[in-house]
């Protein structure tokens, strides 16, 4: 007799009311699940960065800053997304962490594709002609690989067509590295990006 398959848990909000950098480095080796447009494609999370508050002045949403009608998801409920477009060309994928009202996240900056290769190809323009390696290198390389785009800013991320489910494996500290953040010119020392050694997708050592 043959048991019903049962699909993976998404991550529950609890998950995401800690800190910002606990919680970068415990989404190494999850899963996103993409089901937006119809078309399924899951990629391995392998690098990310934390924004960890108004005092993090390289945050969309430092003190300086305040709320504003880009940012405001960050300001939500922990467990969704937020979703902004960078230097109006790549839309990026952030987790709201820590407690509503008190904006910090995560930035998914590479993942490893699993399944769902050729959708990733035909949604990422030069496509065809990469390595499955690096199609989701770099934050805006996700969203195009996993069809993101504006329109999940604020969707919680334990409900279709955007789901994020709990790594299999556990990771020896030796294979997770800390080092500074990367792209921004404030705050840039502060050890925030946390990357998996073993991974060629990580966009840089």
């Amino acid at each position: 007799m043959s048991r019903a398959r049962t699909s993976p848990r998404a991550l529950a909000p609890s998950f995401y009311e800690r800190p910002a950098e606990v919680v970068a480095r415990d989404l190494l080796g999850a899963s996103i699940v993409s089901t937006i447009g119809g078309q399924r494609s899951v990629g391995r999370i392998v690098e990310t960065e934390a924004y960890v508050g108004p005092h993090d002045d390289a945050s969309h949403a430092a003190a300086r800053i305040g709320r504003t009608r880009r940012n405001a998801s960050m300001f939500g409920h922990p467990g969704i997304a937020y979703v902004y477009r960078s230097y109006g060309i790549h839309w990026c994928l952030n987790v709201v962490t820590d407690a509503p009202g008190f904006p910090a996240a995560v930035l998914i900056r590479a993942i490893e594709p699993v399944s769902g290769i050729p959708t990733m190809r035909r949604r990422r323009a030069t496509g065809s002609t990469l390595p499955d390696w690096r199609l989701g290198r770099g934050p805006g390389n996700v969203c195009a690989a996993l069809g993101i785009a504006g329109d999940q800013d604020g969707h919680p991320l334990d409900q279709p067509p955007l789901r994020l489910i709990a790594s299999e494996s556990t990771y020896p500290a030796e294979v997770v590295v800390c080092g500074p953040r990367i792209g921004i010119t404030r705050s840039v020392e502060w050890p925030l990006r946390f990357w998996l050694d073993t991974s060629r997708a990580v966009s840089r050592r």
